[in-house]
């Protein structure tokens, strides 16, 4: 688990390290965090039910908070949330670090809630949240399936902050994983910069709603279009 705050002009790029690795993800603006990602506007706004290339991550207050620039994993789950301490004991054996030090099971709720703590954050203000590199498929019922193996080594996923954004990030397993042995792989995490979004970036034009998201990131920067 960490967290990181990202500027805008910075992009940060996650690569799995293993196959059938997952990052959980949350996201909020850094500077007034009550501000945060918004599962339900990103994805009725952009008509999909997963994250990819060209795909923007949308505020509550309809602001574009990052773009996902490049993509070699190809989707990301959005729907399913993370892991608590007891679902984590069932499903992968009860553990604590007093006993197992650093074989402890750590789980995603409790990562987030730590990393939030350090930047005067707290249950409250946990949202929805980005499954990286794990794939959950629905069918015409609305019925979930989880796809094994989805992400192979190498692959990556490369999100440009449009405002100052604090990212938390916890490596555990997708709440939908199979039960078993515990071996979430690693997940690689570089930080580069990056040109501003010209006004006829990809992510930008994709959606019409994606490029009033863009608008309402600007003017509430005080910047112009493409800056």
């Amino acid at each position: 688990m960490t967290s990181l705050v990202l500027r805008r002009g910075l992009a940060m790029r996650l690569t799995a390290q293993g196959d059938g690795a997952n990052v959980s993800a949350l996201f909020y603006n850094a500077r007034h965090p009550l501000e945060g990602y918004n599962m339900p506007d990103t994805l009725k706004s952009q008509y999909t039910a997963y994250l990819t290339a060209g795909r923007v991550l949308h505020s509550d207050m309809g602001r574009a908070l990052m773009s996902i620039t490049a993509d070699t994993c190809g989707w990301h789950d959005t729907l399913c949330g993370v892991l608590n301490a007891r679902k984590t004991a069932e499903k992968f054996g009860a553990t604590t670090y007093q006993a197992d030090r650093n074989d402890w099971r750590r789980n995603g709720r409790d990562n987030f809630l730590i990393e939030l703590a350090k930047h005067g954050l707290g249950k409250r203000d946990v949202h929805a949240n980005v499954n990286f590199f794990s794939k959950v498929a629905a069918d015409i019922e609305g019925n979930l399936t989880f796809v094994p193996g989805h992400a192979k080594a190498g692959q990556s996923v490369d999100l440009r902050a449009e405002m100052e954004v604090l990212v938390v990030l916890s490596n555990t397993p997708h709440p939908m994983a199979p039960a078993g042995a515990w071996n979430p792989p690693a997940i690689g995490i570089s930080v580069r910069e990056v040109p501003a979004p010209a006004a006829d970036d990809p992510c930008r034009v994709s959606r019409p709603e994606n490029g009033r998201a863009f608008a309402n990131t600007a003017s509430y920067l005080m910047i112009g279009e493409g800056t």
